[in-house]
Order: structure tokens, then C-alpha cells, then sequence
């Protein structure tokens, strides 16, 4: 069985083949990253219309590079949710369209689940069950995952979400978009330890995040009288401190609390090098595992799409009507269920 994926929730444009048998078969991702960049962020208008220009080259070219034609395809995969709207309705319409004229299945995929089945798509996949953290974009939560669509939350942010802070954060020390990123490059230079920086909601005592007041620190320093730009570089380390300190604690704490010695860590502060490196000793320390994506699939991507409806697909999922375009711009991923669970 062969499935077309579809991304299209935000700013990147994703299209992947997967085979059951042979694996992924190709993908391709398009960034409007410079799009935005005039405007400091994504705009949803901006956003949409890009997706649908990108669409249909796309999925030539990953067509093209997969070595198979539209006739070939089992299945079409799109993420439905959670998202911009205008967005998400794009890839939607595209799909079903496209699952009508070929007269093939139709699924829509809940996009942090394809997050947090990406892991499985490495050389070195993570068996069932596990504890995943999911840092993408907008999402920070901790989930005992058993299967797929047997997700129970432990724990998520209840403001900003750490690439939501990592972002803001970029802005108010002069960074430009995307910020996340440039903030994470630039902490690579700068010196942890000169600022002090809360650890919000640490000794909380349940598995829940907050990082607007860490925003809310930095926001504090750089609008204080002895604030120097030179000082970007020190202040970004501390900030990437703190952000991983919070992370790795409420993620070592969740393992222990289910009993679980396996972690999957996806989306796209998970490609975060100090995160990976603290989480990767701390494991280790414990006898544990942790388990990543491969980099170039930690950013959102038609692989993830492919792959999870592919999973769903094959555990029983029976895909609904024909060309009815629904989507969910908000969608709680503990709400999904598990394919043909009532």
C-alpha cells in the first residue's frame, strides 16, 4: 500500500510518498519562511494562498523522486488539524479532490500525531509503549502513548508553548524570523550563568508547563537601564537554559511516573542540540532511551502525514464519506481514538 501525505497546517508545504513494504518512498518540503519574513511571522492569507501555488509541483516532484505515478497511490493522508484554518482547508480540499478522482481512500490525519509517530519512521524506531514530548510549534505536552491513537496527556503548557517562547524571546533580543532557530544558533555563543532566569512551574509537582513567565524575564532585562545588544548572545544561552532545564525535568519525571523507560521526543524544538544532548546523558544515567526523529523531519512534513495514515489505515481506520472537507484548526490529540475503537 502506497500513501500520498499532505502538510499544509502553517508555513511549509509538504508532500511524501510511503510505502508499507518499502518504507518512505520520497518527500519534499517547501518553506515560507521568506514569505513571512518581512512581516516578523506567519500570515494566514499569505500562508494559504503559498499552499495552493505549491501543491500540485510538489507532488509531481515527490511523485517524480518516489519512482511511481498517481494510478500507483492506495491512499491519500492530510493533515486536518490543528492549524490556521485557511490553511489546513487547502491540503484538505486538494486531497479529497484528488482521492475522488482516483477513486481511492481518503484520510485525515491529526497533525501532532504525525509528530509523534515520526520517531518510528528512523533507522532505530522505539517499540510501544512510550512517553512522547511533543514541542512543536504551538504544542507542549507529555503523552503515555500505548499505540496508535492510544494517547493519554500527562502534562502541557497552559500559556506559551516553549517554541511560542523561543520565538517571542528571539524578538526581544533584536533576532529575526523565524526565531527559534537564530535564538538556538545564538546561544552556542553566549555564556549561561550571567542571567538569572526562572525555572517556571519546576517543583510544581504534576507534569504541566508555563513558559510566558520566562518571556515575561527576559522581557524584564532587556528593557532594563544596563541592558547592552552585545549582551544577546549570554542572555540567549540563558534563556535556553532555563527552557531545557524545564523540559528534560517534567520529561524525566513523566518517565518515572508510568514506569516507562522509553521517550520519544518530535517536533521542532525537539532538533534543539542542548535538549537532546541533556536528555541523551540523562537517559542514559537511568538506563533509558530516547528516541528523535531524524532531523530533517522534526519541522512539519508530508513524511509524518504519510506515515501515520498509513499506520491508521492499516490497523483497521475506515476513512468517511467522499470529499466531505472538514477541518479542525483546534483539536485536543488526547481526543483521537484508537482506528476501529468506538
Amino acid at each position: 500500500m502506497r500513501v500520498l501525505g499532505i502538510e499544509s497546517s502553517c508555513d511549509e508545504t509538504g508532500v511524501a510518498v510511503f510505502d508499507v513494504e518499502a518504507g518512505l518512498l520520497g518527500h519534499c518540503v517547501h518553506s515560507q519562511i521568506d514569505l513571512h519574513a518581512t512581516y516578523g511571522g506567519v500570515v494566514p492569507e499569505l500562508a494559504s494562498r503559498d499552499h495552493i501555488r505549491r501543491l500540485p509541483a510538489l507532488v509531481r516532484q515527490v511523485l517524480a523522486e518516489s519512482g511511481c505515478s498517481l494510478a500507483q497511490i492506495d491512499a491519500i493522508a492530510y493533515t486536518a488539524g490543528p492549524g490556521l484554518a485557511g490553511a489546513l482547508l487547502v491540503g484538505a480540499s486538494y486531497a479529497e479532490a484528488l482521492g475522488m478522482s482516483l477513486g481511492v481512500p481518503v484520510l485525515p490525519v491529526h497533525h501532532l500525531e504525525g509528530h509523534l509517530l515520526s520517531p518510528l519512521l528512523s533507522a532505530d524506531p522505539p517499540e510501544f509503549p512510550f512517553v512522547a514530548l511533543l514541542v512543536s510549534g504551538g504544542h507542549t505536552q507529555l503523552m503515555q502513548v500505548t499505540g496508535v491513537g492510544e494517547y493519554v496527556l500527562l502534562g502541557e503548557s497552559l500559556d506559551d508553548a516553549a517554541g511560542e517562547a523561543f520565538d517571542k524571546t528571539a524578538k526581544l533580543i533584536g533576532l529575526g524570523y523565524p526565531g527559534g532557530p537564530q535564538l538556538a544558533r545564538l546561544a552556542e555563543r553566549g555564556h549561561p550563568g550571567r542571567f538569572r532566569l526562572p525555572r517556571p512551574m519546576l517543583k510544581s509537582g504534576d507534569l504541566d508547563f508555563s513558559f510566558s513567565g520566562l518571556k515575561t524575564a527576559v522581557l524584564n532585562v532587556v528593557s532594563g537601564p544596563e541592558w547592552k545588544p552585545e549582551d544577546a548572545a549570554d542572555l540567549a544561552a540563558d534563556f535556553q537554559d532555563a527552557a531545557v532545564d524545564v523540559l528534560c525535568a517534567k520529561a524525566l519525571k513523566a518517565l518515572e511516573l508510568t514506569g516507562l523507560s522509553r521517550l520519544v521526543v518530535a517536533g521542532g524544538v525537539g532538533a534543539n542540540r542542548q535538549l537532546r544532548q541533556r536528555l541523551d546523558v540523562a537517559t542514559r544515567r537511568k538506563g533509558w532511551r530516547v528516541y528523535y526523529p531524524e532531523p530533517e523531519l522534526c519541522t512539519d512534513n508530508g513524511a509524518m502525514i504519510a506515515f501515520a495514515g498509513a499506520r491508521r489505515l492499516a490497523a483497521g481506520e475506515v476513512p468517511g464519506m467522499a470529499c466531505a472537507v472538514k477541518v479542525h484548526p483546534r483539536w485536543p490529540l488526547a481526543a483521537l481514538r484508537a482506528p476501529g475503537a468506538a
